[in-house]
């Protein structure tokens, strides 16, 4: 695909974005922290949508990749608006958001706050409420202390920045203490070898979201990432299952 095309949200707002047409329902894709579109997980769901002839979005959050912003003002509620508008505005009728650990969290939030419009849900490694669940108590008062929290990545990337507002922000978007309003089709894929998100949250989605047609995939050997060859052709397949049935 040639270069991104660019969608203002809101004023000053303004989100880079590659669409593809074609059947749908749409499909989405809904980044991790720190991650962007142009990701293997990404790339592989959008060569596949290109082969299928399906319609897929991908974008950057603000702060985040292609898009405008500095990346350490933004919030996870900054990112949830993000993922609504473009679903609102850059795509029409039903949508399958596939979203990857933090992506995870965002999705459950849009399909929340977009019942009509989501068709079904794929989460890899999804990280609901891990501000929660993702620090020590430690960390949690650098962040308040501080403003901030560097820490350094096991990817050999730049240091993982979590600010005061983002973590305030997950906080006041936990999910798991209750039930989820989602009837939807979920699917969910979870390596037993991930250190940054135990597994056991995707079983905790399978109880609290309200839909009985939920089923998750735990890969014995699979780390965090999941982006070896056979991780992503078990994601293509998820995915093009799921989409077959609708």
């Amino acid at each position: 695909m040639g270069e991104p095309e660019f969608l203002e949200v809101k004023a000053g707002r303004v989100l880079a974005f590659r669409r593809r047409s074609g059947r749908g329902p749409t499909l989405v894709f809904l980044p991790g922290y720190m991650s962007d579109m142009e990701g293997g997980k990404a790339t592989a769901l959008d060569g596949w949508a290109e082969a299928q002839g399906r319609a897929m979005l991908r974008f950057d959050y603000g702060g985040c990749g292609a898009s405008h912003g500095d990346f350490e003002a933004q919030t996870l509620g900054d990112w949830l608006g993000d993922a609504v508008a473009m679903i609102d505005r850059a795509v029409e009728g039903p949508v399958v958001l596939v979203g990857s650990s933090m992506g995870g969290w965002l999705m459950l939030l849009a399909a929340l706050a977009r019942p009509q419009r989501v068709a079904g849900l794929v989460g890899i490694a999804a990280a609901p409420d891990f501000t929660d669940w993702g620090f020590t108590a430690e960390q949690k008062a650098e962040i308040a202390a501080q403003g901030r929290l560097a820490e350094p990545s096991p990817y050999g990337e730049p240091p993982y920045v979590t600010t005061r507002g983002f973590w305030e922000s997950g906080e006041a978007l936990r999910l798991l203490e209750g039930e989820m309003a989602i009837d939807c089709p979920v699917r969910l894929l979870h390596g037993l070898r991930d250190t940054d998100v135990p597994w056991k949250y995707s079983l905790a989605i399978m109880e609290k979201v309200r839909s009985a047609d939920v089923q998750a995939i735990l890969i014995k050997d699979g780390d965090h990432r999941l982006s070896r060859e056979a991780d992503l052709a078990l994601l293509v397949a998820t995915v093009q299952s799921l989409m077959e049935s609708m």
